[in-house]
């Protein structure tokens, strides 16, 4: 599915409004966990996930990143995926970006091209930014606020450069029916109306009604600058323009990318990024396993996609003290579920209802490798690293880990269907775990008189299939399996594409149980409009309940992932804006 940015807005956690002008910068070396290792010098099991591995200000040496994937795009506006969100903090700096530190710090809003925190005027409608001085490109041409304008108004061009988020225009449009820069019939294409540029440090967005997440819309990747005279619109992927301290070098798709220094970056005016590698190299597999082998012999440092490392490998690591030591299993902020379609009989909610007492929560959590590596048994649409989830919450009992057959079939009574009824199960077929969990579901349903086949489809092809109501509509599914992690730390940022009506879309849909609940729409507003995080996260709490009441979705687990990173690697710690390591922060200690 989409972008899924894997956050934890934990109780206490400021959300948009409330950001810090502290430069965090990798943490501390005098962690509670001693800098990440254990009193012998050593490096813990899990170490990264709360603190600093190898903490080193040491420059120099290659990055050596592989993965079994390509990006979506390395285009800002257009990639979704979360390591490539992760990477673009490489080359891609925002007015504010997330603190770079690990724990709950690291989900900070801090300044990164704004010099400061914004300017907001009393009713919460206007944010004024001034820009750091002395900003520059790649190509030493300086950085200004009109760049940050138009890079943002590419975000409205979906004709040419779609595939990304899309929350900026639902919030700063406001009745313009802006079309993006490349048909702005303005002669220096920055017609949008809601953000202007007095001059070339100053930027001011003004808002149409409060929004208490804006802040979190600007740290994404797409609302970072891009020059004018360098954007070739769809084309701007295959060599985007560097405000970081990384620029590209090469990019050969589905190969290889190569990153080396950009000469007119300022430390002294980013409080986010070190730097400390001179080069960085991604190498692009098909071979997972063989990805795997390489990272436990030491020849790659890292596996960027970060959703855990095979079971041949997961078997040596968990048996081998001295690999164990060097790996982490985080909880991603992904939530594996299933959604229930409008497909009949899963248009009543009796019948959904049935299919969740029918599933059982162990063969499935077994099916996605257990409780270590693959995740605590879920309970809500809601998972616990969000602000407003309830871990007492459980609804239909699932935590006690086995099908409860006498309520669904007693459910099945009350949807008309006593004797159970055939389904249709889609699975991505390029998500192993995936089908796996749909064979274990289809095997624990049958016991409730629930006939399921699976249709395992083209996962390249999700938005377009799952993606699309009529396509589901059209080929049966009753029930899809999938996963979600937050787009940003808020309910609104995990829930409202799942739960929101006005979130349907023909394509790229992910409301794929198309809830159309009146009352959960006015909830978000509500939310959106309240800029306390308490009160907003006991709004997401109604939400979270009115979803689970209506047995829309079947959580499957809270996911972890069982990752490997090399010793060699300093600063290694996991940032939960991404539930993986934070890969601008590396270093190499050996210098090679």
């Amino acid at each position: 599915m989409a972008r899924k940015t894997r956050v934890l807005a934990a109780s206490g956690v400021a959300l948009a409004l409330g950001l810090t002008t502290a430069a965090c910068g990798g943490g501390s070396d005098d962690d509670s966990n001693n800098g990440g290792t254990a009193s012998n010098g050593k490096s813990e099991f899990g170490a990264a996930i709360t603190s600093v591995v190898n903490p080193s200000t040491a420059k120099g040496g290659t990055l050596n990143l592989w993965s079994s994937q390509d990006a979506d795009s390395w285009d800002p506006a257009r990639g979704y995926y979360a390591f490539v969100w992760n990477l673009n903090r490489l080359y891609t700096r925002k007015l504010v970006d997330y603190a770079a530190a690990p724990g709950k710090d690291g989900l900070k809003v801090v300044p990164d091209l704004a010099e400061a925190e914004p300017t907001i005027s009393a009713d919460k409608l206007t944010y004024t930014f001034k820009l750091r001085s002395g900003l520059k490109w790649d190509d030493g041409a300086p950085i200004t606020s009109k760049d940050v304008k138009y890079g943002i108004e590419r975000v409205w061009a979906t004709d040419v450069i779609s595939g990304g988020p899309y929350y900026l225009p639902n919030v700063l449009d406001q009745g313009q029916n802006y079309k993006g820069p490349y048909k702005d019939t303005a002669p220096d294409k920055l017609g949008l109306k809601s953000v202007t540029t007095p001059d070339d440090s100053t930027i001011i967005f003004k808002l149409a009604k409060p929004y208490s997440d804006f802040l979190y819309l600007l740290a994404m990747p797409g609302s970072g600058p891009v020059p004018q005279k360098r954007d070739t619109g769809a084309q701007y992927g295959s060599k985007p323009a560097a405000s970081g301290p990384y620029m590209f070098k090469s990019i050969a798709p589905g190969k290889s990318v190569a990153w080396v220094r950009n000469p007119n970056w300022d430390p002294a005016s980013d409080p986010i990024r070190k730097a400390l590698p001179d080069a960085i190299n991604l190498t692009i597999t098909t071979n997972a396993d063989d990805l795997d082998n390489r990272l436990l012999a030491g020849t790659a440092d890292l596996d960027v996609g970060q959703t855990g490392v095979q079971a041949a490998a997961r078997t040596k690591l968990l048996t081998d003290n001295n690999l164990k030591a060097n790996a982490d299993a985080p909880n991603t902020g992904f939530l594996r579920f299933a959604d229930m379609t409008p497909v009949a009989p899963l248009n009543n909610i009796e019948c959904r209802k049935a299919v969740i007492y029918a599933a059982d929560p162990t063969s499935i959590q077994t099916a996605r490798g257990g409780p270590f590596a693959g995740g605590d048994i879920g309970t809500s649409i809601l998972p616990p690293n969000i602000a407003g989830s309830d871990t007492n919450y459980d609804p239909y009992n699932r935590k006690q880990g086995k099908p409860q057959l006498d309520k669904a079939k007693e459910a099945l009574t009350k949807c008309g269907q006593p004797n159970g009824f055939n389904v249709k199960i889609a699975a991505r077929n390029n998500r192993a775990a995936e089908v796996k969990t749909a064979e274990a579901l289809q095997a624990s349903l049958k016991a409730a008189g629930i006939n399921a086949t699976i249709d395992q489809y083209d996962g390249a092809q999700d938005s377009a299939i799952g993606g699309s109501p009529e396509i589901v509509k059209q080929r049966g599914y009753g029930i899809i399996i999938t996963g979600w992690g937050a787009d940003y730390p808020s309910g609104a940022g995990y829930m409202q594409p799942l739960a929101d009506s006005r979130f349907i879309t023909k394509n790229g849909n992910f409301n794929r149980s198309e809830i159309k609940d009146p009352a959960i729409d006015k909830l978000f507003d509500d939310a959106a409009a309240e800029t306390d995080p308490a009160k907003a996260a006991e709004i997401y709490k109604q939400i979270n309940q009115k979803v689970m009441e209506g047995a829309y979705v079947l959580p499957f687990v809270v996911d972890k992932a069982l990752n490997y990173r090399n010793p060699r690697l300093t600063n290694a710690y996991v940032h939960e804006s991404f539930g993986m390591l934070d890969f601008q922060a590396l270093g190499v200690s050996d210098g090679k």
